[in-house]
């Protein structure tokens, strides 16, 4: 038997904290596990890290972190991953919308051999329709791009040490935890859970903030982008070929028409497609930017008496 560190990532969350550190500790240590919790404030404004620090004062088995600033749910992940102490490491939500019941279920298969437990959420619970369909289009691609069908996936899973060190050792800046758990293998297996109602508080994302996290995890990830503009680049040339012989044809039988709509559609085309390509690769160099200048992933404002 070993020891469980559960990672969980906190933005402003001080209606959950005392809640969501009550249950798993009523669930994990129902369940005989031997763990300890790390709660990550990723520059919460709030009290949420007054809380965690209250709650480790009160019980050895809770720690947590606070970051400087807000740097995204992704490096409060990694933070985790790398001051985790346990023998497997789970990362779960603070809002309990990841059942706790499933972390023993996911403990008990570690336990058998199993080096990554993926939570697969059977229902994605109430999400609004334009959401639902912002999803399934990324995780579309994003599961052909990988050949896994990453639809139903969450961040919710639980990691042995051994791929904890892994993922620690990978050199990249940018990251999505969520793929990576696939890409570096090991052996594993799923385990499926309901998406439950927040139990206080509202969810920090926006529409805006999930369009930008879909965009960075994508390129960080997958090269497909660059692949799309080359295709868009072979179908205007093929465009392009094919109109040209149309409009020389025209011309030797007479009866070319006057072109001033033609030469504005396809400036149009072509030059909005020039702009979306050059958007697409910009982004890409400034990936290459942010990884070149070797910034860490996070900056740790302070600590709880229990982490180092």
């Amino acid at each position: 038997m070993g020891k469980m560190t559960v990672v969980i990532p906190s933005f402003n969350e001080e209606d959950n904290i005392k809640n969501t550190a009550k249950v798993l500790g009523e669930v994990l240590g129902g369940a005989g596990i031997d763990y300890d919790l790390l709660f990550i404030s990723d520059g919460s404004t709030d009290n949420t890290f007054g809380l965690i620090d209250e709650l480790s004062k009160e019980d050895e088995r809770i720690g947590g972190i606070q970051f400087s600033r807000n740097f995204g749910k992704e490096a409060a992940i990694f933070a985790g991953l790398d001051y985790a102490t346990g023998d497997c490491v789970a990362v779960m939500d603070c809002d309990l919308q990841h059942p706790a019941e499933t972390l023993v279920e996911m403990y008990h298969l570690w336990e058998e051999g199993y080096e990554v437990v993926e939570g697969i959420k059977s229902s994605r619970g109430k999400e609004s329709l334009l959401y639902k369909m912002f999803t399934s289009i990324f995780y579309g691609i994003m599961s052909d791009l990988m050949k896994i069908d990453m639809n139903a996936t969450s961040d919710f899973k639980l990691l042995d040490r051994k791929v904890v060190n892994a993922l620690l050792e990978l050199p990249e800046k940018n990251t999505f935890f969520r793929a990576l758990s696939f890409w570096v293998g090991f052996k594993s297996t799923s385990v499926q859970f309901e998406v439950k109602e927040r139990v206080a508080g509202k969810s920090k994302w926006s529409f805006s903030g999930l369009v930008k996290y879909a965009i960075s995890n994508t390129t960080s990830f997958t090269t497909a982008p660059l692949k799309f503009v080359f295709i868009l680049g072979v179908l205007l040339l093929a465009f392009s070929v094919i109109l040209g012989v149309d409009t020389l044809v025209n011309y030797f039988l007479g009866i070319a028409a006057d072109g001033f709509t033609t030469v504005i559609l396809l400036t149009l085309i072509t030059g909005g497609s020039v702009m979306m390509s050059l958007g697409i690769i910009g982004h890409y160099i400034a990936r290459i930017y942010e990884e070149v200048k070797g910034r860490p992933r996070y900056i740790v404002s302070k600590t709880t008496k229990q982490d180092k």
